[in-house]
């Protein structure tokens, strides 16, 4: 059952977990078969008409297939961006992939501050321990200040 207090976190009896994720509306997987049909019906096309004698069509179409393929590349590599920010026991844990790279950090829970205490929509800062890291890049400005109240809020839970 969720817990009325958290609106973005999964709470279990061992810890609570924010997993904030791009919001993308194709998977690598689904990419890649969107571009493979786009190939085949840009190559049937120049087909035909390099057929019909129109020679200059198909280096054009295989330029425009590299160019796409360069562009999907870009966007699969980031369609997997997130961060996973786990509270447990004594730990608060941050891992952050970018682009196929994984940053992770922890904190001691009884020396982590969370900020912004504003509603300016900036990113909330963690700070603890001479270390800072800034989350909150894959939720909408308006709602980093409930999600920094949740972090709070599970900081102080027993």
């Amino acid at each position: 059952m969720p817990n009325p207090a958290f609106r973005f976190a999964t709470v279990t009896d061992q810890s609570v977990q924010w997993f904030l994720r791009r919001n993308c509306s194709a998977s690598p997987a689904q990419l890649l078969g969107m571009f493979a049909s786009l190939c085949m019906l840009s190559l049937l096309v120049s087909l035909y008409f390099w057929i019909q004698g129109a020679s200059l069509i198909m280096p054009f179409a295989l330029i425009e297939l590299v160019v796409v393929a360069i562009a999907f590349t870009f966007y699969a590599r980031h369609a997997t961006d997130g961060e996973k920010i786990s509270l447990q026991g004594a730990e608060l844990i941050v891992e952050w992939d970018h682009a196929g790279r994984c940053v992770r950090s922890a904190f001691k829970r009884d020396w982590v501050r969370v900020e912004p205490q504003t509603a300016d929509g900036s990113l909330i800062e963690l700070s603890g321990q001479g270390r800072r890291i800034q989350i909150g890049r894959y939720v909408r400005p308006e709602h980093r200040v409930v999600l920094a109240r949740e972090i709070r809020t599970a900081l102080r839970s027993a």
